[in-house]
């Protein structure tokens, strides 16, 4: 019994709240076990989302937030963002913990702090400032060992809640983790704490229960989407991953922020789709709501519904499939080098509004550095270009064996798009 006390007096005083500046432009409030992100003495609830680009479409679609995960043309960023009326969530990149060599080496750490104390004040009172999120995804290790890493974090926050007491403090941690909220728990000093979650979005509302017996404080999801390249999602017998089409991806959007948010949480502060804009990551298309030239995806118009409650004016391409010589991708289609292949791609609805169909064939991206996928584009092998009215093409199988991948982006005449691809395996007959 006394163990036990001694226990919740231990972890009651680390965890002790403070009472907020209501003074500040940006602060949490928490009453009536509620808490609420205020922002110019009015109520903020975040929808946003993770980008550096289309900050008009983001507000027309109903967004009010924009996170970003460094600080590359920050000045240009506040500035388009106050434009538009969005607030930014600020990302300060720092290693992570098992840098070692980093955090063990003081004339490192002392830079970089000069830089972030340099960067904190000069953007300090740019009304576009939501928050500062310290790191992305950063492991917060039990060992104490670790013990120079949380003296650099602490020093870092302790900077910030000094030289800007007029915005909170967040760090992201990757899924619900509760060694690592543990951790932050005892020994860091942060506003909020938040989460990047995909896949394992439906479990969090239990995790949370299962974890406030020591944690109920706020927190947000600074990351969260359709599934990723990784582990759980469909593969080829390769290991390719297999890629929804863009049709697909608008709608798990919905059903999961619908059925899996914890919007009615009293602790959540909000959360930022993920990916506002064109990346590669294992493909250019997986996660990017639009394309390298700005046109938008039916998951704008999710996001419209989403954060709006209105279903979006704007009718999109809509993909079924694609069919590979009539086989799809969970078919593992092996073609022989130089072969003649076709493909097919089938719609919903909508053959009238078809402007054009791109077609274009990538070599598969393998390449991970320290276990990240790349985020430099390929060069596709062969593009084909075809009208609205054909939506077939006969191509060339490539003479070099090894994995490739066949991509169709369609657009319409309002020049909205839709993708999908199909993994497939170059083998020479035995």
């Amino acid at each position: 019994m006394l163990l036990a006390l001694t226990l919740s007096t231990f972890l009651s005083g680390c965890l002790r709240e403070k009472q907020p500046d209501r003074s500040a432009k940006v602060y949490i409030e928490h009453q009536d076990g509620k808490y609420t992100l205020v922002r110019n003495g009015k109520p903020y609830s975040i929808r946003g989302a993770g980008g550096e680009s289309h900050f008009r479409k983001l507000r027309e679609a109903g967004g009010n937030t924009l996170r970003t995960w460094d600080t590359t043309h920050l000045a240009q960023i506040l500035d388009s963002a106050q434009m538009q009326g969005l607030a930014v969530i600020v990302g300060l990149p720092i290693p992570n913990s098992g840098d070692i060599s980093f955090y063990n080496n003081p004339e490192i750490t002392t830079t970089r702090y000069r830089a972030l104390l340099s960067l904190i004040k000069r953007f300090r009172n740019h009304p576009a400032v939501l928050m500062w999120c310290l790191g992305n995804e950063l492991d917060f290790p039990y060992k104490w060992t670790y013990g120079d890493f949380y003296d650099s974090f602490n020093e870092l926050t302790d900077m910030i809640h000094r030289e800007d007491p007029d915005h909170p403090v967040t760090t992201t941690i990757l899924n619900f983790n509760p060694k690592y909220i543990f951790n932050i728990g005892l020994r860091c000093d942060i506003d909020v704490i938040s989460f990047n979650i995909f896949s394992n979005l439906p479990l969090l509302r239990k995790d949370l229960d299962d974890l406030a017996w020591f944690w109920k404080g706020p927190y947000m999801l600074l990351e969260w989407g359709i599934n990723g390249p990784w582990q759980g999602t469909e593969q080829t017998a390769w290991g390719a991953y297999i890629e929804d089409t863009s049709k697909k991806k608008a709608d798990i959007y919905q059903e999961r922020y619908r059925q899996h948010m914890p919007l009615a949480d009293p602790r959540f502060l909000g959360a930022c789709v993920f990916f506002w804009g064109n990346k590669q990551e294992t493909t250019h298309t997986w996660f990017s709501i639009f394309d390298e030239n700005g046109h938008a995806s039916e998951a704008v118009g999710a996001m419209q519904d989403i954060w709006t409650g209105q279903s979006s004016p704007v009718t999109y391409p809509e993909i079924k499939y694609m069919l590979l010589n009539n086989q799809g991708a969970r078919d593992n289609i092996l073609l022989n080098p130089s072969a003649s292949a076709s493909a097919e791609v089938l719609l919903f609805k909508g053959h009238d509004r078809i402007r054009s169909i791109r077609w274009q064939v990538f070599r598969e991206d393998w390449y991970r550095e320290n276990r990240i996928n790349s985020t430099k584009k390929l060069l596709p092998i062969t593009t084909a270009e075809n009208s609205g009215q054909n939506l077939r093409l006969s191509f060339s199988v490539p003479q070099e064996e090894g994995p490739y991948r066949l991509f169709a982006t369609i657009y319409d005449h309002a020049g909205n798009f839709a993708s999908c691809n199909t993994p497939f395996y170059v083998v020479s007959p035995p």
